[in-house]
This record gives C-alpha cells, sequence and structure tokens, in this order.
C-alpha cells in the first residue's frame, strides 16, 4: 500500500532532506514560531512505518513543492 501526500508549497531545501525525519528536526526555525509544531511530526511518520516493515520516501522541489510516499507492505 501506498500513501501520498503533495503540497505545492516552498519545497525544502535538498541539504535539508536527508535530516527531516530526525526528531525535534526543523528547515526553518525562523517559521516555527509563525506555523507552530515540534518537529515531531515526520519522525513519527518514520518510525510507525518501519515498524509496519514499510518505509518513507521524499521528494522535493524548492519552489514547486513536496511529495511524501508512506510504502507499508499489504497483510496477507
Amino acid at each position: 500500500m501506498v500513501l501520498a501526500v503533495a503540497d505545492t508549497g516552498l519545497g525544502i531545501p535538498h541539504r535539508d532532506l536527508p535530516r527531516i525525519f530526525e526528531r525535534f528536526y526543523r528547515v526553518d526555525r525562523a517559521r516555527s514560531r509563525e506555523t507552530g509544531g515540534t518537529g515531531l511530526g515526520l519522525s513519527i511518520v518514520k518510525h510507525v512505518a518501519e515498524n509496519l516493515g514499510g518505509r518513507i520516501e521524499v521528494t522535493s522541489e524548492l519552489g514547486r513543492g513536496t511529495r511524501f510516499e508512506v510504502h507499508i507492505p499489504a497483510s496477507p
């Protein structure tokens, strides 16, 4: 099974992609005060997907948006 979520937002800089699944990591700390959040969401999704035998993938382009895909094996 694949769950895909995409947006047409700011995108994520390529240099930050390897770290976005770390707990408490925020790409832009200056916006943290405006938008809220703890930086835990993507870490939690990654751990849940892995515990179910799956994985999460991300592609992003600055100025065009980001796409996340959560791949989880279907139950037999």
